[in-house]
């Protein structure tokens, strides 16, 4: 799926997914032909959903916990050419705009909503549409893992010393990643830092003897498994053993 926020809400890139057979979810503008194409949508077309964890909305810069969802055939880009035209669900979710000046317990006779639109060709249900759409790009946890570590800044003056910092901290990462992968459990998705804590910067002792080495690990250490997984993935095939 191509997730994407209104900045690419264009047809060469909705097209472009479409001729890589992916689906798409893009965040529409709100201009007057989209507002036409929600403001259409009956009454009794939108589902209550109720968030298990309270979800931030940018627009209104606070937590909120429940919406309503819709959704609507719409074709983008009309103005277009034929070819270049997009017909695909409008999948809306609409908040009720918070008025202070209203008493408490005192409900809006006309509620207000913001709304946000998105564009998408996924089979998805509504609210799994929407669910996916808010979801945070895998890219984005890379950032802030690098971000907390190498890349908290440059050490050098110099471009190509600050670009082979770059590449290994990639390397790195990629590495220390496919570890966790290969330690299954709750490692899979672990933090960069819970990574190496869990798996790397461990209280071992290393013991040599008749050109074997062998790592002594502590006792009831709670990512013992883990570990081991990783080690017959990665080390067993080399010889080494470990106890």
């Amino acid at each position: 799926m191509v997730r994407a926020d209104s900045g690419y809400y264009r047809h060469d890139v909705i097209h472009a997914a479409l001729t890589a057979k992916a689906w798409y979810s893009v965040t529409v503008r709100m201009n007057p032909a989209i507002t036409r194409a929600i403001a259409a949508i009956s009454e009794d077309a939108w589902t209550t959903i109720n968030y298990k964890n309270a979800i931030w909305d940018d627009q209104a810069k606070e937590w909120i916990s429940t919406a309503q969802m819709a959704e609507t055939r719409y074709t983008a880009f009309n103005s277009y050419p034929k070819q270049k035209q997009v017909s695909a669900r409008l999948v809306v979710r609409r908040v009720p705009r918070l008025n202070p000046d209203i008493p408490p317990g005192q409900g809006e006779l006309f509620p207000t909503y913001r709304h946000h639109a998105f564009l998408t060709n996924s089979t998805l249900t509504t609210v799994e549409a929407d669910a996916r759409h808010r979801d945070h790009a895998l890219v984005e946890q890379v950032i802030a893992d690098l971000k907390n570590g190498p890349l908290a800044h440059a050490p050098s003056g110099r471009f190509a010393a600050n670009g082979a910092w770059l590449a290994l901290a990639a390397i790195a990462y990629n590495l220390l990643r496919a570890a966790g992968i290969a330690a299954g459990t709750g490692h899979t998705r672990a933090r960069w830092n819970t990574l190496r804590g869990h798996l790397i910067t461990i209280p071992a002792r290393i013991a040599s003897s008749a050109r074997q080495i062998t790592l002594h690990l502590p006792t009831n250490w709670p990512w013992q498994l883990d570990f081991t997984d990783l080690w017959v993935a990665c080390l067993i095939p080399s010889g080494v053993g470990a106890q």
